[in-house]
């Protein structure tokens, strides 16, 4: 199999999807497997049977293969199915579902890459994919670069040519983008997320965003959604449950996760991340493995 950090030849993508589908065997539990951290990206293998996820949405582009089982999922008003080798694109903030079609149950691979990265990379209009589910050989193959071994670290010159190439793969299927952002906007909305980032634990007023930026409230707003696909409300709202999330997965008990980013209580963090991840915090940390080895039978 092809390691995530070297280059993808253009007549290898079979191979390796190929490969990988020998790998893997059908999961016996529900199981969600979680690749070492690089900034921007977030890499997952997950296997399960019947409904897994709530209704929920990312602020992030949700790219991913299929690699054994149908699945399926509710995205815009529609049921879609995904089949093996297909791959999946969700935009950022659209809501959606996920399961396993058949009792034959479900084995996938998801990336979740930051819209700021394709827009740094292409200085592009985010793409927007109609139909969630393309048969795209070159693009699946492109993307298993980077998931093909979960227990490696990406390497950040890897990762340069990764996101440039990924950006012209979704542009080919995508519908026009829209107009892109100037300099001046986009330096605005990259200040406004980055001070929200730094100050992502406590509340952030609009007079504050207004302050560092020099534009009212309403403008931030659209050049904000523009750059990065959301709300400065919810990027705000999703730094501290990406926050809780890491807390929870290193143990650390929910209330304390709640008192500790921002949340009223416990139940108030449930709720709002059941809504961004798809199930409760207990049912994730039920779920949840890390890639610490090749996965092989």
């Amino acid at each position: 199999m092809q390691s995530g950090n070297e280059p993808l030849r253009e007549d290898v993508a079979g191979h390796i999807f190929e490969g990988l589908e020998r790998s893997c065997t059908m999961p016996e539990a529900n199981r969600i497997v979680s690749a070492p951290a690089y900034p921007g990206i977030e890499r997952i293998q997950a296997q399960f049977r019947g409904d897994a996820f709530e209704p929920h949405r990312h602020d992030t582009y949700a790219l991913g293969v299929t690699i054994r089982g149908v699945q399926t999922f509710s995205y815009r008003g529609q049921r879609r199915y995904s089949l093996p080798g297909r791959v999946i694109v969700l935009h950022p903030d659209e809501l959606h579902d996920g399961g396993a079609a058949t009792d034959d149950g479900l084995l996938y691979r998801m990336l979740y890459l930051e819209p700021s990265m394709l827009m740094e990379a292409a200085r592009i209009g985010l793409p927007f994919v109609d139909d969630p589910v393309v048969e795209d050989d070159r693009l699946a193959g492109l993307l298993l670069a980077a998931l093909g071994e979960l227990d490696r670290e990406l390497d950040e010159l890897f990762v340069d040519d990764f996101v440039s190439r990924v950006a012209a793969g979704l542009a080919s299927h995508a519908r026009l983008p829209q107009k892109p952002l100037g300099s001046i906007a986009w330096s605005q909305a990259k200040t406004a997320r980055d001070y929200l980032e730094a100050h992502a634990m406590r509340g952030v007023r609009s007079e504050e965003l207004e302050r560092i930026t020099g534009l009212d409230r309403f403008a931030l707003s659209r050049h904000f959604r523009a750059a990065f696909a959301t709300s400065p409300h919810r990027f705000l709202l999703m730094r501290r449950l990406q926050r809780a999330k890491a807390m929870i997965a290193d143990g650390e008990p929910i209330a304390e996760v709640a008192a500790a980013t921002g949340f009223a209580d416990q139940s108030h963090l449930t709720r709002h991340f059941k809504k961004a991840f798809g199930m409760a915090p207990g049912a994730w940390i039920g779920m949840l493995g890390t890639a610490r080895a090749p996965m092989r039978d």
